[in-house]
This record gives structure tokens, C-alpha cells and sequence, in this order.
């Protein structure tokens, strides 16, 4: 086996031992928390110069038998106190326990705490403290904060490292809480005080962890990205979504501030599935799920999956249960500092600002959306073709999308939308659209646009792309002009405006390929015309919304991360933070998945149609009559 030297958030092979580099001490503290760990390491600084030898480490980085014992040989046997804070129980670290407590018969003082709120007999049992001691312990680093972290080691010294230091006993944290840069017990009127009149107010709920363990660094640069998109911040810090008392509070604030959207960073769901008519809040707006990741910035640059198995069950699966809309990734877990009092690195969440202003700017979108006039408002229907063929316009799968689509333009002309001249059936809607521009290349230049793009507007806004996404466009379709969509200086835009509501037929995903092949391709980047769409709808129609009509348009599947975008992924370049309505058969849930994580869409579930018989229908029908005539002519003497 290979020694190998552990960092925070780095993976080592399996058969390999990993090296801590820390040398002895006379107390050593083990919590598989990084923000008890990180907290810890912050107030180190602080100690007097002859505060007793101090070490930090998670057990998660001892991942392997071997890695423990060399970790007990080069630094616990030498310890005179050392502290455990696990989850989980024995059964999370065993042998780790197990060498320890082998210590604790030597004359070590060996004191074992639960590393969450639920008190745990086996672990207090296996300590040789007084269960006193390790349950005040144990609430030092339940309650958190730098006051109680001090007191924590202040209490360690005096009781067993022959030291006299001042300390005093744990000091609760209230479970749900409003946090403020500049005051250390805030309340609404402190952030009233900084808030702009008329302005929406955006709840950010984060884990009361992060106030406890100081590392609400992210939270303060999430408020002031909120400010700059022109949304008043309110960052509550909560112990659990679930607690009763704790949602309470929450919507107790909510009310009082008329919170216009709610941005959750807390994972998991509140929803139960004893009571599904439950709402996770009482108001109506939306709640956008921020994503704080538990991976590094760097593992999640590098993977093709996005977000990690533990991101994906905690932040994205179980919140969708809630019907939160899922965004983007906010922070990452990585090294901030080496402490070198203790030997460790401190592990906190750094801010991505990039998908913080991605997921501040779909938050005053969706607000702005519910607080302008319908008559003002520009919603854009987008009917999937595919194959790219006219007659496969609108092929939402289980939904005749052609009369789906003017029920929709039909109910929002109704709620005092701008719609105007409506066909009046669906037949008819797909015939006027055959009569543009379509994705038929054949026929393309036989027929009308009703809008298009000017050229230098597109190169404008293509400019603004990462390069990344620019070079691979160019490489692959070589300059806009030789889009087939390309027409006297401008790229076409199939669709039709009815009054101010645009009905469009999504672009194919390439040309002068097989069509059925590529529409799921996970690597073949979209063209100029495709662009050019999506960058009309949102730069000259200034679209408010968009509705996606029907199983399933193609716009999901471009390339880029599965899960927990960054701004280089199509969908998210293409489309950015704008809001994404999406009808969608109830029976796939897998592939609407899809389109909730990678276009932040609003799912809207219809169900599937009752079964009858085909029948024929047309020419067919026809010939199938003069074919029964025949043969009953036939029969006749």
C-alpha cells in the first residue's frame, strides 16, 4: 500500500494510507462535521500561546483500517484527551472507535458524542467521563458558535490538561433564527433598515449549521448578489424544515414581510406522503431550490454528471418531492484556510457567484412575473417537431398538442393576456404555421418569416457566450451565414405572433442528419438557427415566460451536465434564467425529470388519453369503403 497525504474533499485510492501530516498533541478532536471542524479551527486562532497542543480531523479521512492505525501510531496514542463527535453512531467509524477506546484503557481520556441532535447511550457509554462532562461537551458542539467553541476547549484544559482557563456552561442557539452580516441577534427591523421601498422581498432559508459553525461568508455574498438583481433579502437560518415550531416561524415572517419568492438551500423534502395535500408553505409563490454543494468546485468542473450522488439525493430528488424548481449550484465546500494551530485545513462554502446571479436573476423574473399587468406580460409557446419533419409539428406524446396549444392561448386571452387572432381550431393553427418557415429545408425558401434576427444582433449576443461554447459552434457549423436558416442578412425565426404572444416551432438540433439519430445526441451542439431562436425570444421579443408544450422538445437534451449546470451547459447558455412552464404526460416522469434539472421548468402534468380504436380516417377511410362496396358487390348473384 501507498502512504499517501489526505486533503479535505480529495478521494484516495482504496489501497492506499492516508497521511494526515499532523504530528502529536496533547488533544485531539475527531468530528465527521466539517463545520464543527471548521468552527474549531477559527477560534484556535485565538488560544493563548500556552493553551495545550490542539489537532482536528474527520474520521472521513482516515477512509481505511490501515490509515487508522497509522493515524493512532503517529498521532493519538500520544494524546492525553481525545474527543469524538460522530453520525451515525458506532456502526459509522467501528474500528476507528475500536482503537480508540483501546487507548482509553491505557490512560487516554476518551470522550464520545453524537454528531447530531440525537442523543446516543452507546457512544456515551464507551467514554470514561462522566456522562456530565461528555453531555456538556456534547452541547458545546450541538449549539455551535464561537462562544460556545471556546468555552468547549476552555472546559477540555481545565478539566483534564492541567490548565485554569474561564469557561461557562453551553449557551442554546435559538432553532430558527434571521441572520445579518452586522448584527449579531438581528431581527426584520435591521433588514428593513437596509431594504429599498417596493422592492420584492426573497427569503433565503439556509441550515442554522452554517450560523453555528460561522460560515455564513456565502450566505452575506448570496444577499448582496440578491440586492444588485433589485430583490430584498431576508436569510432565515433554520434547524429543520420539518420541525413544527420551526415552519412556523418561518411563515410567521414570510407573512409579515409578504415575501414575493423563496429561495431554499436546505435539502431533503418537508413533503409526507401520508399527507400529499399538504403544501411544504402556506404562500403562494414560488420556491426556487439553490443548490450548495457538497463537492468542490473542482470535482464538479471536471464530472459530466454535475452534482454528486449525495447532491442528487439531498438537494435535487427529495426537494422535488416539494415541488421546488431546481436552479443552479450557488457554493461549493472547499479549503478556505490552513489552520496550523491544529493541523487542519478549514473546509467552508465558498460562494460561486456565476450560478448566484443565475439564481438571483430567476428569482426577480418569476417575481416580476407576478407583479406585472397580464396585458404586459409577452408568453411565448414553443411546440417540439420532431422528427423535423411538417408533419411531426407539435408531437407531444399522449396530448393533441395543436388544440392543447390554442386552449392555452385561448385561457390566457381570457385572463386579459395580448393574444389576438386566434384560428379556431388546432388544424387550423398548424396550417398557418406551414405557412412560414418551418424546419423543412426543402421548402424553405419558397416561404415567408414572419420575424427574424438581424445578424449583428446574434453576433452580439453570441459574442457574450463562453468561448468554449463559440469555438465548438464554429468548428462544427462553421459561421452563421451558412445557416440554412440564414436569409439576406438575417436568421429566420419559425413562428407566428398572435397579437403579443409568440407561437414557435422549436429548431432542430442540426441539419443534413439523420434526424431520429441525433435529437438525444449528449455531444452535438446545437447551430447558429437554434441560437438564434432562443436569442430572439429573449433579446428582441423580450419573452416573460415560456411554455414548452408536450413530451418533449429537444432543448433538455443538449449537451452539458446532467445535473447542476454551470453557464458553458446549453440549455442553461441557451436559455438562461428565464421561467420555464412545461405540460408533460404524468407517465414519464423520468424524462420530465430532465427538463425540471436542466431548464429549471415547471411541470405540469396531464394525464394520459383514454384508449379507443384507431380507426382509419381520410384517403384511407375512403378507400377502405370503396373496398367493403366492392367486395359486397362481389357477393351478390
Amino acid at each position: 500500500m501507498h502512504l499517501l497525504r489526505a486533503q479535505a474533499g480529495v478521494t484516495l485510492p482504496a489501497d492506499s494510507i492516508a497521511d494526515l501530516g499532523q504530528t502529536p498533541a496533547e488533544l485531539v478532536i475527531l468530528c465527521t462535521g466539517d463545520s464543527h471542524l471548521s468552527l474549531l479551527a477559527e477560534v484556535a486562532r485565538e488560544l493563548p500561546a500556552d493553551f495545550p497542543s490542539l489537532r482536528l480531523a474527520s474520521p472521513a479521512q482516515l477512509p481505511n483500517h490501515a490509515s487508522v492505525d497509522f493515524y493512532v501510531e503517529q498521532v493519538l496514542r500520544h494524546a492525553r484527551v481525545i474527543l469524538i463527535s460522530v453520525h451515525g453512531g458506532v456502526s459509522y467509524w467501528r474500528y476507528g472507535i475500536e482503537r480508540v477506546v483501546e487507548l482509553g484503557r491505557l490512560g487516554a481520556t476518551i470522550i464520545l458524542v453524537p454528531g447530531d441532535d440525537r442523543a446516543d447511550p452507546e457512544l456515551s457509554e464507551l467514554s470514561n467521563v462522566a456522562s456530565e462532562d461528555s453531555q456538556r461537551l456534547w452541547q458545546y458542539l450541538r449549539q455551535g458558535g464561537a462562544d460556545n467553541a471556546r468555552h468547549l476547549l476552555h472546559c477540555i484544559a481545565s478539566r483534564w490538561l492541567d490548565r485554569d482557563y474561564p469557561w461557562s456552561e453551553p449557551r442554546a442557539l435559538p432553532r430558527t433564527l434571521i441572520h445579518h452580516p452586522r448584527h449579531a441577534e438581528a431581527t426584520l427591523d435591521h433588514w428593513r433598515a437596509d431594504w429599498q421601498p417596493g422592492r420584492p422581498v426573497a427569503a433565503l432559508l439556509f441550515y442554522r449549521a452554517q450560523v453555528q459553525a460561522g460560515n455564513t461568508a456565502f450566505v452575506d455574498t448570496f444577499c448582496q448578489r440578491l440586492q444588485a438583481q433589485g430583490l430584498n433579502p431576508l436569510p432565515i437560518a433554520v434547524a429543520s424544515l420539518k420541525e413544527a415550531e420551526c415552519l412556523a416561524q418561518v411563515e410567521a415572517w414570510l407573512d409579515e414581510t409578504d415575501t414575493a419568492v423563496i429561495l431554499n438551500t436546505t435539502g431533503f423534502a418537508q413533503s409526507n406522503p401520508e399527507s400529499p395535500q399538504e403544501r411544504p408553505f402556506r404562500r403562494d409563490v414560488p420556491v426556487l431550490q439553490a443548490l450548495c454543494a457538497l463537492d468542490s468546485e473542482e470535482q464538479w468542473q471536471a464530472s459530466a454528471q454535475g452534482l454528486g450522488p449525495r447532491d442528487l439525493a439531498m438537494h435535487v430528488a427529495l426537494p422535488e418531492l416539494d415541488g421546488r424548481l431546481i436552479t443552479r449550484p450557488i457554493s461549493f465546500k472547499g479549503v478556505a484556510a490552513r489552520s496550523e494551530r491544529s493541523q487542519s485545513d478549514v473546509v467552508r462554502y465558498r460562494p460561486h457567484l456565476p450560478g448566484m446571479d443565475f439564481v438571483a436573476e430567476l428569482a426577480r423574473r418569476w417575481t416580476r412575473l407576478a407583479a406585472k399587468a397580464n396585458a404586459d406580460k409577452r408568453v411565448a409557446l414553443i411546440l417540439a417537431n420532431y422528427p423535423t419533419r411538417d408533419g411531426r409539428i407539435g408531437n407531444g406524446v399522449g396530448l393533441d398538442t395543436p388544440a392543447a396549444a390554442l386552449n392555452i392561448l385561448r385561457a390566457l386571452q381570457q385572463q386579459g393576456y395580448p393574444v389576438e387572432g386566434l384560428p379556431n381550431d388546432g388544424t387550423t393553427l398548424i396550417h398557418q404555421l406551414l405557412g412560414g418557415v418551418t424546419n423543412d429545408l426543402d421548402n424553405l425558401d419558397l416561404r415567408p418569416c414572419a420575424q427574424s434576427l438581424a445578424l449583428n444582433d446574434y453576433q452580439r449576443w453570441f459574442a457574450s457566450l463562453p468561448a468554449a461554447n463559440q469555438r465548438a459552434v464554429t468548428e462544427r457549423w462553421g459561421p452563421p451565414e451558412q445557416d440554412p436558416m440564414y436569409r439576406s442578412g438575417r436568421l429566420m425565426i419559425a413562428g407566428l405572433r398572435f397579437g403579443l404572444t409568440f407561437v414557435g416551432i422549436q429548431p432542430a438540433r442540426g441539419y443534413q442528419l439523420d434526424a431520429a439519430a441525433v435529437y438525444h445526441d449528449p455531444d452535438l451542439v446545437p447551430p447558429h438557427s437554434y441560437l438564434a431562436f432562443y436569442c430572439w425570444l429573449r433579446t428582441t421579443f423580450a419573452v416573460d415566460a415560456l411554455i414548452h408544450v408536450g413530451k418533449h422538445g429537444n432543448l433538455e437534451w443538449l449537451p452539458g451536465k446532467s445535473v447542476g449546470l454551470s453557464e458553458a451547459c446549453w440549455p442553461s447558455a441557451i436559455l438562461g434564467p428565464l421561467p420555464n412552464l412545461y405540460p408533460f404526460i404524468v407517465n414519464d416522469p423520468g424524462e420530465g425529470a430532465q427538463a425540471k434539472r436542466r431548464t429549471q421548468a415547471v411541470i405540469l402534468d396531464h394525464l394520459m388519453p383514454p384508449l379507443t380504436r384507431a380507426e382509419s380516417y381520410g384517403p384511407l377511410r375512403d378507400l377502405e369503403r370503396l373496398a367493403d362496396e366492392y367486395y359486397e358487390a362481389s357477393q351478390l348473384d
